[in-house]
């Protein structure tokens, strides 16, 4: 079947063709060594495949936030040694100054990363000089960044509108997961939907009404609905003043034929630290100076059986507040079902966000979900149902 977007198997011969690449190379580093090495392990399918068949690959990446200008302290050279201990191969770096003549020289198979892109004033505007003097230097584009897929870029969507543009291979798993996950769906679909703050999952959460069967909120956002609903909340994380907008999504969800399924039972308690003493109650003994930090057990149990009876799910953000032991306990038992479900075969599973991915692997689960996104910003606006530039200028 053929895919709405352009991938490489519809590239022809590359031999000795100049690919330019554009990848996510923007990992942290400690003491400057990566200190995490997600994001360069995620290109090694295309830009390998790209080179064994004889293509040139210049890989175009940001690194920080220089804001339009040279800063030596985010050059991409400091990535280039780490990058070629990932891909088992050489790696050339070019500078902007001298480019065409550096890439001229190299030869079919090479494999080069270009300076940070964001050293162009014009790279975030997507500027007609910046897109002309990127493209110049290739013959075709291959955008393999999911994670930049939401910026309307130069190297993100300019080039692409200049030179024959397809999607690498980690942007062709990642929207085929996502086509799985939301765009066409087996049902019944539930959601997780978690995080500190109703505000910052407005529109996931107006989106997903309409096109899931199972609602679940989770975290400090779950609060804001628990209040809405007339509870007492005590001095939990709340936003009292977005309450009557829950009221609003809780609406619209039975309007849609969605269950919104918000915990009965919670772990409360009056510090927020490691450890501390704590009760497991229902929701409407909560004290007035305690605060909800984690879903409760028979909540977690009676969601295990709502994801029992769903075929596909998608989840972003962590039930309570994960990284403060035992506040952990719901998003690790819901998790390791979802993942158990996975691996039995009866439930697609589709994970992102930083948080969600954090929480996945310290649940020890991440690799038994069908597919974990690393994407944060353009996979909460793929939530939101939004329509995101860089995927946009790959389709047919």
């Amino acid at each position: 079947m053929q895919k709405p977007f352009r991938t490489l198997d519809d590239i022809g011969d590359i031999h000795g063709k100049r690919v330019l690449v554009r990848e996510d190379l923007n990992v942290p580093l400690a003491d400057g060594r990566v200190s995490d090495d997600t994001r360069l392990r995620a290109t090694i399918a295309t830009v390998a495949e790209l080179a064994d068949k004889g293509a040139v690959v210049l890989v175009l990446a940001h690194f920080g936030r220089p804001k339009g200008q040279p800063n030596p302290d985010m050059s991409l050279a400091m990535i280039v040694e780490p990058y070629a201990g990932v891909l088992g191969r050489r790696v050339h770096f070019i500078d902007w100054d001298g480019a065409e003549q550096a890439v001229a020289a190299l030869q079919p198979g090479d494999i080069a990363v270009l300076e940070n892109t964001r050293f162009f004033s014009g790279e975030e505007k997507n500027e007609r000089e910046v897109i002309d003097r990127i493209s110049a230097l290739g013959h075709l584009y291959v955008n393999d960044a999911f994670s930049a897929a939401h910026r309307a870029h130069a190297s993100t969507v300019g080039v692409a509108q200049i030179l024959p543009a397809h999607a690498g291979r980690a942007m062709e798993a990642e929207l085929d997961a996502l086509e799985k996950a939301l765009g066409n769906p087996e049902h019944p679909v539930a959601a997780v939907v978690g995080g500190a703050k109703v505000s910052t999952k407005l529109d996931v959460l107006k989106h997903l009404v309409a096109k899931v069967d199972h609602l679940i909120i989770g975290g400090g956002m779950a609060n804001t609905f628990l209040a809405a609903r007339g509870v007492n909340v005590g001095k939990s994380l709340c936003e009292h003043d977005l309450t009557g907008t829950a009221e609003e999504i809780l609406e619209a969800a039975d309007r849609a034929g969605c269950t919104v399924h918000l915990p009965y039972d919670v772990v409360v308690a009056k510090e927020f630290r490691p450890n501390p003493p704590t009760r497991t109650i229902n929701v409407h003994e909560v004290a007035a100076d305690e605060m909800i930090l984690d879903i409760g057990p028979a909540a977690v149990e009676a969601l295990g059986d709502v994801l029992k009876n769903c075929r596909t799910l998608v989840w972003n953000g962590p039930l309570g507040a994960f990284e403060t032991p035992p506040f952990d306990a719901a998003t690790v038992a819901l998790a390791r079902t979802a993942a158990a479900l996975t691996q039995d075969g009866s439930l697609v599973s589709v994970a992102g966000g930083g948080d969600t991915v954090a929480a996945l692997n310290h649940a020890g689960v991440a690799d038994a979900f069908t597919f974990v996104s690393t994407a944060g910003g353009a996979f909460l606006e793929w939530m939101e149902g939004k329509e995101l530039p860089g995927v946009k200028a790959l389709t047919r």
